[in-house]
C-alpha cells in the first residue's frame, strides 16, 4: 500500500447518541420532584443495579419532552433579577430549585451480534455534575462540566434488546464565573472495539522537522481488555488530506496479558512535507491498525498537522520557525439564541469570524474547550491556549489536567497548555509557587512538547510568575513588562488578557440609564489599556510574543460595569451573534493586510445639528481623508498601529472616508443618513446546508429604508416563520439588556395521577361508578389489600377512581394519556367517556391522544374498571400507577427585536433533504423570505 491511494477497513465503530432522547426538570432537594431517585431500600450506592426512580429501565418517560444533543437547559429558562448575575440572570441556580436539575433518558438497541465486543460510553461534557446509568447499573459521577469522560458499559447492555442509559444533571453550583450553561450540552457516542484495541485518546504523534524531513514519532497505547492473552502486530500509516499513504511501519511479535496495556512506537519519516500553519492549515492523518493472526482488529485514526512551534526569549513565537505575532482573543463557548449547545458549524462560523479580524490565536477562557472546537482551529488555522478549569496538585486536579492533555494533544492549533486563570488566593504566595511547579512539571510529563502558561493578574516577580514557562499578564496596565524581563530574562511571555474595553454595538453616546456604552475605543479605568494602548504595548516589545484580547466575543454574565437588567459582557470585539462592534476595524487594520477604512459612527444623529461629533477612521493607509456632503475636512497621516480623528458638526448626509497608500487611493467607507425602515433584509452565511440534521445557516436580520440603505437605529420587532426541512434553534440581536427568549419551545406539562381509590364489583360491565359526577368518598384507599391469590379468588373486579387537576390553559395543549396497566384486562374512563374498551395489560404500555374538550380546568376525573393483577410472588408488589397525562403547548412563533439594526436566526436542518424558506415580517415594513438548500448528507 505504501505510496497508492488506498482505503482502510474500519473495525471500530464510533457511533453518534446524540438523537432521541427525552428531558424532564428534576429537583435539587425534593425526592418527590426528583423522581424519587436514591429513596428505594437499596440505593444504586447500595447494590449493583438498583437504580431507582427516573434511573430505573422501568421508569415511564413518555411523558418527557423529546430532545435531541447537544442541549443547554438554562437558555431555555427565563432571565429573573435572582439569578447569577455573573451567568447571565437565568433561573437557574440555588434560588431556582425547581430549575437547577435535569434528567435525560434515552432507550437504543445493541445487536446481538455485539456480545463480546468492548462497548463504552463516552461524554465530551456535562454541565455538571453528572451521574450516569445504564439499565439500572451505576457508572459514575464526574463533577466537572468540561471534562470528558467515558464508562464501559459492555456487561451491563441486553444484546439484541432495549437498553436505557439515564443522566441526571446538577447545575445548582456554579464551576465558574461566567454563563456555563446546564445539560449534555456537548456531543455522546458509543464506542464499539475488539477487547484488542487502542485505548480512547490512545495515541500521541510529535514531529520534527529538519533539511526538509519530518520525523514524525508515533506512540500507541494498546489495550487488552479480554480474558485471555492476545499475540498481535501494530501498523502505523501516514496519509496525506486526499487518502495517498506516505510512510508506514509495522511492529511484529507482540503480547499482551489480560487487562495489560503497552505502548507501541513508530519513527516514520516524510519527506517534503506540507506544513500546518496558520495560513495552510494542512492535515495528515494517522492510520494506526491491529492485526492478529492476518486479521484485522482495530483501527484507530488521529488527524495531526506536522509543525514546529517554539518561543524566543527576546523575539516571542515562532511556527515553522517564523516568526509569528500571537494576534488572540479569549472566549467563552457559548452564543446568542443556543446558550453553550453550540452545533459544530457554529463553532466554524465563530472561527471564521475571528480569523477575518486578523486573529490568530484563541484562548478557551476558562476550561478545557469541546473537541470540536479545536478540530474546526486545525482546520481553519489558528493556534490555541488549552486552559485547565482549576489549579491544584490533589490526584483529582492532576488527573483532571491530565485527561485534558491526553485527549487534545494531537491537535496542531494547541501550542500551550494553560495550568491555571487569576488564582488570587495563590498566585502571589509560596503556595502558588509550589503548586505552579508540580503542575507544569507533571504537564509536561504526559506532554513535552507544548509550553505551559498561566495567567497572573496580581502582582509580578514572585509566586507563580517566578516559574511559570510563559508568564501570561492579565492587563499590563498594572505591570512593569521590561522589568520582569530583565528579572528573569529566560522566561517567556505574553498578554493573556488586554483591553477589557466595554461597548455596546452601534452605540455612540453613553446612556447609563438603558445601560448603554459608547463604542469608542476606550480604556475602562486605570487598571487597564484600550485596546489600542494594548496592541502598540506588545507590538512594540519584540520579546512579548503577543497578546489575546478579552474578549473576541460577547458572552452571556459578568456585564460589567452594571447589574440588571443588563445580562451580557460588553467586553467583546463582536457581539454575542459575531456582529462587528467597532473595535473589531481597528483590530483588522493592524492584524491584517487587507485595505481597511472604518468609520465610526453612524450618521443617523437627529437633533444633534450644528453639535461637534467625535468622528474616528480606523484604517491601515497611510492617509485618510474626510468629506462630508463632498466637502473636504482635510486629511491626515495615520499613526502605525493608531487611529485618526475629526470633529466634526453634524448635517445630514454623507460622511465619506478616502484612504490613500503611497498617495494612491486605496480604499473607502461611506455612511449616510438613512430614512425610516421600510423594508427587510436577510442574508444567509451560507446558501446551501447539509440535510444531515446537524448543519446549520447562520441569517443577519436587517431594516433598510426604502433607498436600500441599512437602518442602523433600527429596532422593529421581527417574527419569522419557516417551511421545509430546517427548525430555528434560536435567535439573538446583541443587545446586553434585551430580556427576549432565545428560544421558542414547546411547553410540556405532565399531570400525574395519584392517590386512587378502589371499589369491589362483579365484573367489567359497570356505569354508575365511572361518571363524572360520582360520589366516591366512601371508597377505601386503593391497594390496601395485599394482592396475593387469596385476593383474586375473592375480588372479580375493581373499580378505580382518582381526581386530578388540568390547569387553566389546557384548552391549548394536545393531550395524551399514556396508561400503565392496573389490571389485568381493564377499561378506562376520564370524565365520565371511555377511552379504551377492556384491554389487556400490556408490559408496553399503551397511549391515547385525548380529543380537544375531553379536559376542563380544575378537577377532572379517571375511573378504571378492571380484573386484578396479583403478585408474582410474596416479595413482589403489582403495578399502582395508571399512568399520566401529558399537556403539549404549541411553542409561540419565533420573533426578535433589532438591536441598532440588527438580529439574528440561526436555522438548523432536520434531517432531510429539500428547500427551507425562512420568512421575516414586521408590521408596517416589507417582508423578506431566505431560501437555504438543505442537500443530502
Amino acid at each position: 500500500m505504501y505510496g497508492q491511494s488506498s482505503i482502510v477497513p474500519l473495525k471500530r465503530e464510533h457511533l453518534s447518541m446524540d438523537n432521541g432522547w427525552r428531558f424532564a426538570l428534576g429537583h435539587a432537594y425534593d425526592p418527590a420532584k426528583d423522581f424519587y431517585n436514591g429513596t428505594s431500600g437499596f440505593s444504586y450506592f447500595a447494590k449493583t443495579g438498583y437504580g431507582d426512580g427516573a434511573a430505573s429501565p422501568q421508569f415511564d418517560d413518555r411523558g418527557w419532552r423529546k430532545i435531541n444533543l447537544p442541549h443547554d437547559w438554562a437558555v431555555e429558562l427565563p432571565f429573573s433579577p435572582r439569578g447569577s448575575l455573573s451567568h447571565g440572570s437565568k433561573a437557574i441556580g440555588r434560588n431556582f430549585p425547581e430549575a437547577s436539575v435535569g434528567w435525560y433518558r434515552k432507550t437504543f438497541v445493541v445487536p446481538a451480534a455485539d456480545w463480546g465486543k468492548h462497548i463504552s460510553i463516552a461524554f465530551d461534557g456535562v454541565f455538571r455534575n453528572s451521574i450516569v446509568w445504564v439499565n439500572g447499573h451505576y457508572l459514575g459521577t464526574e463533577p466537572s462540566g468540561y471534562n470528558s469522560f467515558e464508562y464501559d458499559i459492555a456487561e451491563y447492555l441486553n444484546y439484541g434488546g432495549d437498553n436505557v442509559i439515564a443522566v441526571r444533571a446538577d447545575a445548582t453550583m456554579e464551576e465558574g464565573w461566567f454563563y456555563e450553561g446546564a445539560g449534555i450540552y456537548r456531543h455522546v457516542w458509543l464506542n464499539i472495539t475488539d477487547q484488542l484495541h487502542i485505548a480512547t485518546n490512545g495515541t500521541f504523534v510529535t514531529t520534527q522537522v529538519k533539511n526538509n524531513t519530518a520525523a514524525v514519532t508515533a506512540t500507541a497505547t494498546v489495550v487488552n481488555e479480554d480474558k485471555k492473552e492476545r499475540s498481535f502486530s501494530v501498523t502505523q500509516t501516514i496519509v496525506d488530506a486526499g487518502g495517498k499513504a506516505l510512510t508506514t511501519n509495522r511492529v511484529k511479535g507482540l503480547n499482551l496479558k489480560p487487562f495489560a496495556s503497552q505502548d507501541v512506537k513508530s519513527i516514520l519519516s516524510v519527506n517534503d512535507p506540507q506544513l500546518w500553519s496558520i495560513e495552510m492549515p494542512y492535515l495528515h492523518r494517522l492510520i494506526t491498525t491491529i492485526e492478529e493472526n492476518g486479521i484485522l482488529v482495530d483501527t484507530y485514526t488521529t488527524t495531526f498537522g506536522i509543525r514546529t512551534i517554539r518561543f524566543d526569549t527576546n523575539e516571542g513565537f515562532f511556527l515553522n520557525d517564523k516568526h509569528v505575532k500571537i494576534k488572540g482573543t479569549n472566549n467563552h463557548q457559548d452564543h446568542a439564541g443556543v446558550g453553550t449547545a453550540i452545533p459544530d458549524a457554529l463553532l466554524d462560523f465563530r472561527i471564521r469570524i475571528l480569523k477575518s479580524m486578523g486573529c490568530n490565536a484563541y484562548r478557551c477562557s476558562h476550561n478545557p474547550p469541546s473537541p470540536e472546537l479545536l478540530d474546526a482551529c486545525d482546520r481553519l488555522g489558528m493556534v490555541v491556549i488549552d486552559e485547565n478549569r482549576l489549579m491544584g496538585v490533589a490526584s483529582t486536579e492532576l488527573n483532571d489536567l491530565k485527561r485534558m492533555i491526553l485527549r487534545d494533544r494531537n491537535h496542531p492549533s494547541v501550542i500551550s497548555w494553560s495550568i491555571g486563570n487569576e488564582e488570587w488566593a495563590i498566585e502571589g504566595s509560596i503556595t502558588g509557587t509550589r503548586i505552579a511547579a508540580t503542575m507544569q512539571a507533571f504537564a509536561k510529563s504526559v506532554d513535552s512538547t507544548r509550553y505551559i502558561t498561566a495567567a497572573i493578574s496580581g502582582g509580578i516577580g514572585y509566586g507563580i510568575s517566578t516559574t511559570i514557562d510563559v508568564l501570561g499578564y492579565n492587563y499590563v496596565a498594572t505591570k512593569n513588562t521590561d522589568e520582569q524581563h530583565q528579572k528573569y530574562p529566560n522566561q517567556f511571555s505574553w498578554g493573556t488578557e488586554e483591553g477589557s474595553t466595554v461597548a455596546s454595538r452601534g452605540i455612540y453616546t453613553d446612556d447609563l440609564s438603558r445601560h448603554q456604552l459608547a463604542a469608542y475605543d476606550r480604556k475602562q479605568n486605570d487598571f487597564f489599556y484600550s485596546i489600542e494602548q494594548s496592541w502598540k504595548h506588545y507590538a512594540g516589545l519584540p520579546y512579548l510574543a503577543g497578546m489575546f484580547i478579552w474578549t473576541g466575543f460577547d458572552y452571556r454574565g459578568e456585564p460589567t460595569p452594571f447589574g440588571w437588567p443588563s445580562i451580557e459582557s460588553y467586553h467583546g470585539m463582536l457581539d454575542a451573534c459575531g456582529f462587528p462592534k467597532d473595535d473589531y476595524y481597528y483590530l483588522k487594520s493592524w492584524w491584517t493586510d487587507q485595505t481597511v477604512v472604518h468609520l465610526l459612527p453612524h450618521w443617523n444623529l437627529p437633533g444633534k445639528e450644528g453639535q461637534e461629533i467625535r468622528v474616528c477612521a480606523y484604517s491601515n493607509c497611510d492617509e485618510v481623508e474626510l468629506f462630508l456632503n463632498s466637502k473636504s475636512l482635510g486629511k491626515k497621516t495615520m499613526e502605525p498601529n493608531g487611529h485618526l480623528e475629526w470633529l466634526v458638526k453634524y448635517e445630514a448626509g454623507t460622511l465619506e472616508a478616502i484612504g490613500y497608500k503611497k498617495g494612491i487611493k486605496a480604499g473607502r467607507d461611506v455612511v449616510k443618513t438613512t430614512l425610516t425602515p421600510a423594508q427587510l433584509k436577510l442574508l444567509t452565511n451560507q446558501p446551501a446546508i447539509k440535510g444531515d440534521g446537524k448543519d446549520i445557516a447562520v441569517i443577519t436580520v436587517q431594516a433598510a429604508d426604502k433607498n436600500n440603505l441599512v437602518v442602523p437605529t433600527a429596532d422593529n420587532e421581527i417574527g419569522f416563520s419557516i417551511n421545509g426541512p430546517g427548525k430555528i434553534i434560536g435567535v439573538g440581536n446583541g443587545n446586553q439588556t434585551s430580556l427576549e427568549p432565545d428560544q421558542y419551545l414547546e411547553r410540556v406539562d405532565i399531570v400525574n395521577i395519584g392517590n386512587l381509590k378502589e371499589k369491589f364489583v362483579d365484573d367489567l360491565n359497570v356505569t354508575a361508578e365511572v361518571a363524572a359526577g360520582y360520589d366516591d368518598s366512601g371508597w377505601q384507599n386503593a391497594f390496601k389489600d395485599t394482592r396475593d391469590d387469596k385476593f383474586g379468588q375473592k375480588v372479580r373486579a375493581l373499580v378505580y377512581r382518582a381526581g386530578f387537576n388540568v390547569p387553566s390553559d389546557a384548552a391549548a395543549a394536545v393531550a395524551t394519556f399514556f396508561s400503565k396497566s392496573i389490571g389485568k384486562v381493564e377499561s378506562i374512563y376520564i370524565n365520565g367517556k371511555e377511552i379504551a374498551h377492556q384491554i389487556e395489560e400490556n408490559k408496553e404500555k399503551y397511549e391515547f391522544k385525548l380529543e380537544a374538550g375531553l379536559l376542563h380546568s380544575g378537577m377532572n376525573t379517571i375511573a378504571i374498571v378492571a380484573t386484578p393483577l396479583l403478585n408474582a410472588n410474596i416479595w413482589a408488589g403489582v403495578n399502582t400507577d395508571p399512568g399520566l397525562i401529558q399537556l403539549v403547548y404549541p411553542p409561540s412563533p419565533y420573533k426578535r427585536k433589532l438591536f441598532n439594526g440588527y438580529a439574528q436566526v440561526i436555522v438548523q436542518s432536520t434531517g432531510q433533504p429539500g428547500t427551507i424558506n425562512l420568512k421575516a415580517a414586521s408590521p408596517g415594513l416589507k417582508e423578506q423570505t431566505v431560501e437555504i438548500t438543505a442537500a443530502n448528507k
